[in-house]
């Protein structure tokens, strides 16, 4: 059985890079974590690194015990607070990660529903890439992470599950007031745009849309990843954006913003979930994923 103190001091020293960075940041002396370090690797019959004149280099064995250490590490970090927060009737910590767009369409919803059904309960919520949020997963520094689905196959040893659909609408502020409720994007090649920069799925769908209006991707463009910018930007001037209609709801319900329906777009995002498939959820998790099924407009 591993120590999980050792496992914190072998963390220490990956994130510092050195011995006496990682005793500097455990506030503990250097020959101690030395100590701890080579009772590790004599526990696990194994070298975890070698040193060099930039730092440490991580072999095989010491990288595969780095994804279980960030695991084990985010563990004994949220065990410590669930029972602290359990002490005073607040459920979690549970912490999520998404993409924007992902984030806005499903979380306010699930959150509404969550407070009506168990209460008080501690949500950390961070945004980050597609390509971010698979390795957050195994960290185990968050548990769930909202996504756009069905573009391809989750990456090794993560499900996920689609809870909605969001068809696409070219977003316009009032200063185009004059083009019709629908319209092709071959008719838009001269306009100037905002789109996402990410090349995550939510980017590669848009791009779909040129594609299949057999045009190329507008070069008098904008490329944004803030959602609150692309609206803001999109609503002061004569600069137009896709997006999927749940996305701009707020803006388009008080008028500030328009949506037009778009000729070529003949599928709609699909949003939903990843985990570990073979994670055990803690009971917020659990239960977010509860609501969401019931939710589900699939």
């Amino acid at each position: 059985m591993i120590d999980p103190r050792a496992i914190r001091t072998f963390l220490a020293v990956v994130r510092s890079n050195s011995i006496s960075g990682g005793a500097r940041s455990l506030n503990i002396s250097q020959p101690s974590v030395s100590n701890a370090i080579a009772q590790l690797e004599q526990a696990l019959g194994v070298s975890l690194f070698e040193r060099s004149r930039s730092g440490i280099l991580l072999t095989a064995e010491g990288e595969a015990l780095l994804r279980r250490a960030e695991s084990i590490d985010s563990l004994l970090r949220d065990a410590e607070a669930e029972v602290k927060l359990a002490s005073t009737g607040v459920l979690g910590p549970l912490r999520v990660g998404g993409t924007p767009g992902a984030l806005v369409s499903l979380l306010p919803d699930a959150v509404r529903s969550l407070e009506a059904r168990i209460g008080r309960f501690t949500l950390h919520v961070v945004e980050r890439p597609d390509h971010d949020l698979a390795a957050m997963l195994h960290r185990g520094e968050i548990e769930l992470a909202f996504v756009t689905t069905g573009i391809e196959q989750p990456p090794e040893g993560i499900e996920e599950r689609t809870f909605s659909r969001d068809p696409f609408a070219l977003i316009v502020g009032r200063q185009n007031d004059h083009l019709p409720a629908r319209i092709s994007l071959k008719t838009m090649m001269a306009t100037r745009w905002v789109l996402p920069e990410a090349r995550g799925a939510f980017r590669r769908q848009i791009d779909a849309l040129f594609m299949a209006a057999d045009i190329p991707v507008p070069q008098d463009i904008i490329r944004c990843d803030s959602l609150l910018t692309t609206k803001a930007i999109v609503r002061g001037s004569q600069r137009v954006t896709i997006l999927p209609m749940q996305v701009a709801s707020a803006e388009l319900s008080i008028g500030v913003l328009r949506a037009i329906t778009i000729e070529e777009a003949e599928f709609s995002r699909s949003i939903g979930v990843r985990r570990l498939a073979a994670g055990r959820l803690s009971r917020l998790a659990a239960e977010m994923l509860e609501t969401l099924i019931h939710s589900s407009s699939l």
